[in-house]
């Protein structure tokens, strides 16, 4: 058979493949139940229009994925999503019911870098607590945009202002972000030992000082990448005792101030179904970070951080994630005590390693959570719930398997403990509870390479 007779009867079956495939058109696309929220902040998220032409077989996939944007926007407790055909049209209907957006409540936070390490390092030691009020506005306006108020006294004294709002354009694709903050605080994790923060605390003087300013813009061209440019100013200062005796290395060379100007650049991608705990789908996010552009001499720094996660469902009760991250300082010289930071803050976080810092100007590590799911249930609290919105309670329960494996490569700061400059491994077994679709509890037992082991907890309730 020639080249002619092979591409002949590749047509047909791509032909006869297409006409078997029932496509409906969308006739029209209601929203229902947003009283605060702008029809069209929701129909940004909607991935089809009025006009277009789907393959029924898709259709069920196509408004899942339609339905889990929205939901996404953290705007709704609940996002519900059915069809009326008639003929060859759908008319689709989402209907949704708002979370509550006001949050003015008491702080009382722990200030240490977690719970874990407060309850058993610090002996639960109230005066390690935050107290204060924060109020947070998860909707202003009614266009998603977020306006967070800090106002906090005790062991940091912080005043933080941030507002973020994402489609000052028609479009929807361009935002704009500014935020505010200063802090004090009479005692100051000066120095890292042992893997382990010491503090020095002196009652009559502040320890530590920090100003920050800064602002930027969002883009957003589609549904699932994003690009954020942003500039900050930072200014910082500690005590004499500190720069001179206790760690002449924490902004160098026994300085007492620190001020730069921060340049800080990212893309990502996220498909990720529900981004609280994801199940499936991915993420991507490329940072470029540049501390001081030349106007002080204070900090000449360069790093980038890449980061991947890849969550794979098996069945609707099992599924698998996996979490790769690299940080890779591009100046190689000395940084300040300020700048080395790599695991044990923020999400940074190997499993087994929770009580612990390791310090170092790159690392690379590999997350992985085998999840099963024990309980899926709606739960009612009916009256007993004076706030509307949540009497109507998701939540899910997983059975997780941690395993994680890490790097830290430290040139400079050998000194500050064991743990770097060596392959690090940690596990463990726990329960993850997620409530209300975005609030996260973990319940783990983990142990490390090196023997340490306990129970763990930590939450998510991030605003």
């Amino acid at each position: 058979m020639n080249k002619f007779a092979h591409l002949l009867l590749f047509l047909l079956f791509t032909c006869a493949t297409a006409l078997s495939q029932e496509v409906v058109e969308v006739a029209q696309i209601n929203i229902t139940g947003n009283k605060r929220t702008k029809t069209k902040i929701i129909e940004r998220e909607i991935t089809f229009t009025v006009g277009d032409r789907l393959a029924k077989e898709q259709l069920a996939e196509i408004l899942e994925r339609s339905q889990q944007n929205i939901q996404n926007t953290g705007l709704f407790i609940k996002t519900e999503v059915d069809t009326v055909f008639t003929g060859m049209q759908v008319i689709v209907n989402f209907s949704v019911s708002e979370t509550w957006y006001i949050y003015p409540f008491p702080i009382f936070e722990f200030a240490d870098r977690n719970f874990n390490v407060w309850w058993q390092e610090q002996n639960r030691s109230l005066e390690r607590v935050n107290f204060g009020v924060r109020g947070v506005h998860l909707n202003l306006t009614g266009h998603r945009d977020k306006l967070k108020l800090t106002v906090q006294d005790g062991y940091t004294k912080k005043y933080e202002l941030d507002y973020f709002f994402p489609g000052v354009n028609k479009a929807q694709t361009l935002g704009v972000f500014a935020n505010v903050f200063f802090s004090r605080q009479r005692e100051i994790a000066h120095i890292t030992q042992a893997n382990k923060l010491e503090f020095f605390n002196f009652d009559e003087e502040f320890q530590l000082r920090r100003f920050r300013i800064g602002g930027g813009l969002s883009y957003r061209p589609g549904f699932y990448t994003s690009q954020t440019y942003k500039l900050t100013y930072s200014d910082n200062a500690i005590s004499d005792e500190v720069a001179f005796l206790e760690n002449p290395e924490y902004f160098l060379n026994n300085s007492s101030t620190q001020r730069h100007f921060t340049l800080e650049y990212n893309f990502t991608f996220d498909n990720r179904d529900i981004k609280p705990f994801p199940l499936s789908g991915r993420l991507f996010s490329a940072t470029v970070q540049k501390d001081g552009l030349g106007l002080f001499n204070d900090v000449d720094a360069l790093k980038t951080v890449l980061t991947y996660q890849h969550y794979f469902p098996f069945t609707e009760k099992i599924s698998l994630a996996l979490i790769g991250s690299a940080k890779i300082n591009i100046l190689r010289h000395k940084q300040p005590y300020t700048h080395v930071s790599s695991i044990g803050w923020g999400d940074d976080v190997l499993t087994g390693y929770e009580l612990f810092v390791v310090d170092g100007l790159d690392h690379g590590y590999i997350k992985s959570a085998f999840r099963f799911q024990l309980l899926n249930r709606e739960f009612d609290w009916g009256k007993l719930m004076f706030i509307r919105q949540f009497r109507q309670m998701p939540l899910k329960v997983y059975f997780v398997i941690n395993n994680d494996i890490g790097y830290i490569n430290a040139p400079f700061y050998d000194h500050y403990g064991t743990f770097n400059n060596q392959s690090l491994w940690g596990g463990g077994l726990g329960l993850h509870f997620v409530v209300y679709f975005d609030k996260v509890i973990e319940i783990e037992y983990n142990i490390n390479k090196f023997g340490d082991r306990g129970l763990f907890l930590s939450f998510d309730f991030s605003l």
